[in-house]
């Protein structure tokens, strides 16, 4: 087998709906009898919304969801409106919804998904990762690599041996899924009373999410909190209960804050949570898995068929764990921002007076949505290492935008202004796109408008490789044989 997956959370089965894009035998496994229904995160940002729709799920996803035209940084909200993207807005959708398109995508695709099947040992050798699995239909199973997306309790990482510094949790949220008797006229968002803050959100008619946010208590990690438990703590700090009733789950989280010491060990990898932990603020986490996935599925593919050097598997971490580093300094500002008392009301109006000017608005929200990410990639050009915007173009005389270039997930060298560098020794690996762009500039999140380039090369997960405004292809061969392996048999464009 080539790739193991443990983990079937929307990071595991992203990253195996990516790996069978490439055709990568892909199987994933998980502890749990079977999918819940569970649901902690509530929305998708901007950048994963590109990502899906780079892939050809946002028809699937967007009629199941609601538009919320804002965000928020530590319960203060932000405007997103005229962010720079197709998706300026957060799309309201529970994470189980997520979950099953993602499985739909994923076994569509040809990857297995096996249920009741635990990770409980690994023997990491130079050729591979022998994997001892559980359940009623355990055994070992043989891979060349084993990626763990088993959340922040993750068994992968603990047999592994990699280390998960970090901030124990300094307070406890609960949330609850109910039908209410009572409900609020609207939504209640990071309501501040008292000890902590409350919310009362409608996900689908019928029921709505309550969550509870207590600044003067921490619960063991390990501590399952009953109805009775959350419905008490609730009214503390709300001074009612809304009518509460036939909770559908109830669950508790913190404001730890973790993240691996490495994201590899030889052929075992780490994703999503079992990656970093940080307090859901902002709804950053699952939007944060499923960009590790995407970054980890093309560099893995091309290593497995045998294009790329193992070397390119490196570039995995170095790229994705700043990003992750990023989510847990905003958490925890988002966290002190939070707490209850006066110097923190003082220090919440100072803030709201801030995020009026757009400056502030557009760092903190083009951080949150992640469409501000850029990974160190060699080059000068203003879009090298950035998520390459989605312009309008034109194909053949067929109108497409450049994401629509990536539902294959494959590498492509698009070329504008008549421009058509050659790419012999890649033409087997790379696809070329010929077209005419509908302007002359494109806006880069955080950097504002540039001209459209001559030509672009475009990773598989969307980010730029390399680009120009020149007619020369300086630099380009360089590029497609750092990210994509060397150059084999001459083909031309």
């Amino acid at each position: 087998m080539d790739v193991l997956i443990a983990g079937a959370g929307p990071t595991g089965l992203m990253l195996a709906a990516e790996l069978r894009l490439a055709g990568i035998d892909v199987v994933v496994v998980d502890a749990l009898p079977a999918r819940t229904g569970e649901s902690r995160a509530g929305g998708i940002h901007a950048r994963t919304m590109e990502i899906f729709d780079q892939r050809g799920l946002m028809d699937r996803l967007l009629p199941q969801g609601r538009l919320i035209q804002a965000g928020h940084f530590g319960g203060l909200r932000m405007e997103f409106g005229d962010f720079p993207t197709r998706f300026p807005y957060t799309l309201g959708i529970v994470q189980a919804v997520v979950e099953r398109e993602l499985e739909a995508r994923a076994t569509e695709l040809g990857a297995t998904v096996r249920w009741s099947s635990p990770v409980t040992g690994i023997r990491p050798d130079d050729d591979g990762v022998e994997v001892e699995v559980g359940g009623p239909d355990g055994g070992l199973i043989r891979c060349a690599h084993l990626v763990g997306c088993d959340g922040g309790r993750s068994t992968v990482r603990k047999l592994a041996g990699i280390g998960f510094d970090g901030t124990d949790a300094t307070m406890v949220g609960m949330l609850a899924d109910v039908e209410l008797t009572e409900p609020p006229a609207g939504t209640v968002f990071g309501h501040r009373r008292g000890p902590g803050d409350f919310s009362v959100i409608q996900f689908q008619p019928g029921w709505h999410r309550l969550m509870v946010q207590r600044y003067d208590r921490v619960l063991d990690r390990a501590h399952q909190p009953s109805f009775d438990e959350f419905r008490a703590s609730f009214c503390e700090v709300a001074g009612t209960d809304y009518g509460m009733h036939s909770p559908r789950w109830v669950s508790q989280y913190g404001d730890a804050a973790r993240q691996a010491d490495r994201y590899r060990e030889g052929r075992v990898f780490l994703a999503g949570d079992a990656a970093h932990i940080h307090f859901p603020a902002g709804g950053q986490g699952l939007n944060l898995g499923v960009q590790d996935a995407v970054n980890l599925g093309w560099k893995l593919a091309a290593v497995v068929q045998g294009h790329a050097p193992s070397e390119l598997l490196d570039s995995y971490e170095a790229e994705r764990f700043p990003v992750a580093a990023r989510v847990l300094q905003n958490t925890r500002a988002q966290t002190a921002l939070s707490r209850p008392g006066r110097h923190v009301d003082a220090l919440r109006e100072t803030f709201t007076g801030l995020l009026e000017s757009d400056d502030v608005r557009f760092r903190l929200g083009l951080m949150l949505t992640a469409l501000d990410v850029r990974y160190d990639v060699k080059g000068e050009h203003t879009l090298i290492g950035r998520r390459v915007p989605d312009a309008d173009l034109t194909v053949a005389g067929e109108a497409t935008r450049v994401h629509q270039l990536l539902t294959a997930g494959r590498p492509v060298l698009l070329t504008l202004q008549g421009v058509a560098p050659s790419i012999d020794g890649w033409a087997d690996r790379v696809e070329c796109v010929q077209a005419q762009c509908g302007t002359d500039g494109w806006t880069v999140p955080g950097v504002g408008d540039v001209s459209a380039p001559a030509a672009v090369l475009i990773r598989p997960d969307g980010y730029v490789a390399w680009a120009t405004d020149e007619p020369s292809a300086e630099g380009l061969d360089e590029a497609m044989a750092t990210w994509f392996g060397p150059a084999t048999v001459s083909a031309a464009c």
